[in-house]
């Protein structure tokens, strides 16, 4: 089973989606629960949301393999994301809704979660790194945007209602000033929805980790309502309706990342030539 689908693009640009998998391999299918195997925690529909990047330039990675496989937004050696709060494992055992995922005495061991991460983390990681210095090569810039979606009311991870739009970057340090201001000028301007920079989500292991602007490599984490563009109860249906709404400033957000690494690259190639 690929671990991923990639499309490369024709700017600085790359679009990461590492939650909107819902395959499981037949193996690790058998030893789930049925609340399990209807994946009820994906980041359902991100890449129909999001289909105008590839008409932006943008590159486009997407998982394939359901977050209960193994979470691509983990650290692999184990670091908790957010200390003090309550965390899933980068092998979940639970749900969101603390269910239990698999069938009892089933739960994988640590051989087994050492072998999905060799099976479908890695590839995912190794492509994704790949893509980002490659992009820098090119252009001397890269600029990775981190695509997640979630319910909007999960009592496990945050009280009450979630914000429409959580914008992360690693409480700061994951992205140029600049570039977070104009994004969240787009939010700011959008009047529909509410938006926080580094609020409840800060961004994952992804952001945190591939994020470094004094080697002209930034990331930003979009965790988006779900209740923005979808039914957020089974059968987690998409809603044009809704999606035809929010679509624009999603697509402002992208064009203005674009439109900055644009900036970015030309004044770097300019300098080379001084």
């Amino acid at each position: 089973m690929e671990a991923f689908r990639f499309q490369p693009g024709e700017t600085p640009v790359l679009l990461s989606i590492p939650h909107v998998g819902t395959a499981v391999p037949p193996d690790i299918a058998a030893t789930m629960t049925d609340a399990a195997l209807a994946v009820p925690d994906t980041d359902w529909h991100l890449d129909r949301l999001y289909h105008f990047a590839p008409a932006l330039g943008i590159g486009y990675l997407k998982a394939t393999c359901s977050r209960y496989v193994v979470d691509l937004n983990r650290d692999p050696a184990g670091s908790v994301l957010y200390p003090g709060a309550n965390n899933t494992e980068l092998c979940p055992l639970t749900s969101f809704d603390n269910q239990p995922l698999y069938k009892p005495g089933q739960e994988p061991d640590a051989a087994e979660v050492d072998r999905r991460v060799g099976a479908y983390w890695r590839p995912y990681h190794e492509q994704l790194r790949g893509e980002l210095q490659a992009l820098k090569d090119r252009f001397g810039v890269a600029v990775l945007f981190d695509a997640h979606s979630i319910r909007s009311v999960v009592p496990r991870f945050f009280d009450g209602q979630l914000t429409d739009f959580n914008l992360g970057t690693g409480g700061g340090g994951t992205a140029a000033a600049a570039l977070v201001g104009r994004l969240m000028n787009v939010l700011a301007t959008s009047g529909r929805y509410s938006s926080v920079l580094n609020g409840r989500f800060k961004g994952g292991f992804i952001t945190r980790h591939y994020g470094n602007p004094d080697d002209n490599i930034h990331t930003v984490q979009l965790e988006l309502s779900q209740r923005t563009y979808m039914d957020e109860d089974a059968p987690f249906r998409f809603r044009e309706d809704l999606a035809q709404d929010v679509r624009p400033s999603l697509e402002r957000m992208l064009s203005v990342i674009v439109e900055w690494a644009w900036e970015k690259a030309s004044t770097r190639r300019r300098g080379s030539l001084l």
